[in-house]
């Protein structure tokens, strides 16, 4: 399946405004927010969790919360994607691609997700 999501960078700014790390702690790792430099990178990240959520066909909810999402970097610098254990059990998924991009103010990410063969 395949999930897309678009994420205003002012909004997750004014949330780390507003918030502090707190804001970034809702939705991100320890190990997430070493990554986060600037602002486009939390509000790519935000985007490619929204998006992974919607390639389950959840959303973000009680199903697939945004801890239940991983998302860290190739050493190259291209972002990965890793669902917890329970996830990838429950929606069979065998491999996730992720691809992260931002332009004029916007965060937009897209997740494709290959199931096991049963």
């Amino acid at each position: 399946m395949i999930g897309i999501d678009v994420t205003s960078i002012d909004r997750i700014k004014r949330m780390f405004d507003k918030f502090g790390i707190k804001a970034y702690q809702r939705f991100l790792s320890e190990d997430e927010i070493k990554l986060v430099k600037r602002a486009e990178t939390a509000a790519g990240f935000w985007a490619a969790k929204e998006a992974a959520s919607k390639a389950i066909g959840t959303g973000i909810g009680k199903d697939c919360g945004f801890h239940d999402i991983k998302i860290s970097k190739d050493e190259l610098g291209a972002p990965k994607l890793k669902y917890k254990k329970h996830i990838r059990k429950k929606f069979n998924i065998k491999k996730s691609h992720l691809s992260i991009t931002h332009d004029a103010n916007l965060a937009i990410a897209v997740v494709k997700n290959s199931k096991k063969k049963k």
